[in-house]
């Protein structure tokens, strides 16, 4: 029988190793997860503010999407899966030339070898060119940016944001990809981090306190009362978070295979499991249901599931959504509030316990629920499983903790010295005169522009009529004016 059209050899533009859904679903992956930055965390972090930082909020993960992107092909990109300079670090080039972007994807360094020296797996190589690998990683860079955004937004010095982004990309993130996933040292141990749990979250988080530390305090009053300016918008942006996670975790087993599909469904799975759990404990404690915290648990949930999504049976799935809805809960519930260290840095939207913790959580209860015959489709580590699983699973729990205090102890550091090396040149908080005002002595630009917001009625201005030496309404039995306090 011939081969259907649509699957024969047609060079260059379709060469043989080119699997046409494979490389479909990558870039519709790499877009859904785009999605989830802009405008998904664009929307919600404009909502999720104050009405004065609007403005500001999108824009710092606007400015930090378009960035990482350059940075990203210039020089990043072979930093985090190109050729091995450190065990912890690849040799820095661009990703933009023709022969390189058009020739079939493959990471070098993630060929695995039996400790005789003899491999046991090769490198990964999936079926379609280098431009769709290059850009489907680019989307996870820039999102892990936008989310440590979530801790210094309403106070960082805006032109600070702009030095910080490419530094931090350069400095700390290639760094954590490149060992866990580009075959750096920890890849090379056995280490799991599907989709970036660790690589991600836990590293956002925990950059994001240090550099909420560095930067300082929002203003007394901005801290006191922080309320969203948009429930509704915020909801928006939520959604497109939540959605735009099916490519987050679906496109990581660079193709549309098994592991994709049980990803997908894994990580709506304990999405909804862990936003039921929060809203219940909000309901339980505090006698009713927030939005916010439904967007809190939703959050932790997508968090936890993304170190193990495609290695963990769905049942796993639920379980790791039950304790992603409780713990980060308690953390920024209760223990938030009773921490000295934490009441004193000022996380504006407690990227630490979304993030952080439920990173955190999810790395280590992949450790214990890896489930061996989905690890054999995936991990290039034979008989890598997890410790409920017996057989060296144990081991497998051990090397996620200790993977977890790398990540932690870099990003902790390299945090501090780019923020201090900033600082020698700008501000990195801004002064309380803007603080004050906000998105207008920013931007000189505000997010709404609602009549009545801050105006007198001027009668001139609005269609009176005059009559005599006095001015008249031509509206006698309608509202004279309503000021929408946001």
């Amino acid at each position: 029988m011939a081969t259907p059209l649509a699957y024969q050899e047609h060079l260059p533009a379709a060469p043989g190793w080119l699997n046409k859904g494979d490389n479909a679903w990558q870039l519709t992956a790499a877009t859904l997860v785009g999605l989830q930055s802009m405008p998904g965390l664009v929307i919600l972090y404009a909502s999720i503010v104050k009405k004065k930082w609007a403005v500001n909020s999108a824009f710092m993960a606007l400015y930090a999407f378009a960035a990482v992107l350059i940075c990203w092909v210039l020089v990043c990109y072979r930093m985090a899966f190109g050729e091995e300079l450190l065990p912890f670090w690849g040799k820095g080039a661009p990703a933009l030339g023709q022969k390189f972007l058009t020739k079939r994807a493959v990471v070098n360094e993630t060929i695995h070898h039996f400790h005789n020296g003899t491999v046991e797996s090769p490198p990964e190589e999936p079926f379609y060119p280098m431009a769709s690998l290059v850009y489907f990683q680019f989307t996870f860079a820039a999102i892990t940016l936008i989310l440590l955004a979530g801790s210094v937004l309403g106070r960082m010095n805006i032109k600070a944001w702009m030095a910080f982004v490419p530094l931090w990309l350069i400095f700390s993130y290639t760094v954590g990809a490149f060992s866990l996933w580009g075959g750096g040292f920890l890849y090379q141990w056995g280490v799991i981090d599907y989709s970036g749990g660790y690589v991600i979250h836990l590293s956002s988080g925990i950059a994001g306190l240090t550099a909420a530390y560095w930067v300082g305090p929002r203003l007394k009053s901005d801290r006191e009362r922080f309320p969203p300016n948009n429930v509704l918008l915020m909801l928006a942006g939520a959604g497109l978070l939540w959605m735009g996670w099916s490519g987050f975790n679906g496109g990581a087993p660079y193709a549309a295979n098994i592991a994709s599909s049980i990803a997908v469904l894994n990580t709506n799975i304990c999405a909804a499991t862990s936003l039921l759990v929060w809203t219940t404990l909000d309901v339980i404690f505090f006698g009713k249901p927030s939005v916010i915290g439904a967007v809190q648990g939703m959050m932790t949930g997508l968090v936890c599931i993304t170190p193990g999504a495609g290695l963990v049976q769905s049942w796993a799935a639920i379980l790791m959504g039950i304790l992603s809805g409780s713990i980060p809960w308690v953390t920024m519930m209760i223990l938030h509030k009773k921490s000295t260290l934490l009441q004193k840095v000022d996380d504006t939207l407690g990227v630490f316990h979304t993030h952080a913790v439920a990173g955190l959580l999810g790395g280590l209860l992949t450790g214990l629920l890896a489930e061996p015959a989905l690890c054999r489709l995936l991990l290039p580590v034979t008989n890598s499983r997890g410790a409920f699983y017996g057989g060296g699973g144990g081991m497998q729990f051990f090397k996620q903790l200790v993977a977890a205090m790398f990540v932690i102890g870099w990003n902790l550091v390299s945090t501090t010295i780019i923020l201090l090396v900033i600082k020698l040149f700008i501000p990195l908080r801004m002064p309380d005169e803007q603080l004050e005002i906000g998105d207008d002595a920013v931007h000189g630009e505000e997010a709404y522009a609602l009549w009545g917001d801050g105006e007198k009625y001027d009668p001139t201005r609005h269609g009176s009529l005059q009559s005599g030496n006095t001015f008249v309404s031509p509206y006698v039995n309608g509202a004279r004016g309503v000021t929408i306090n946001l």
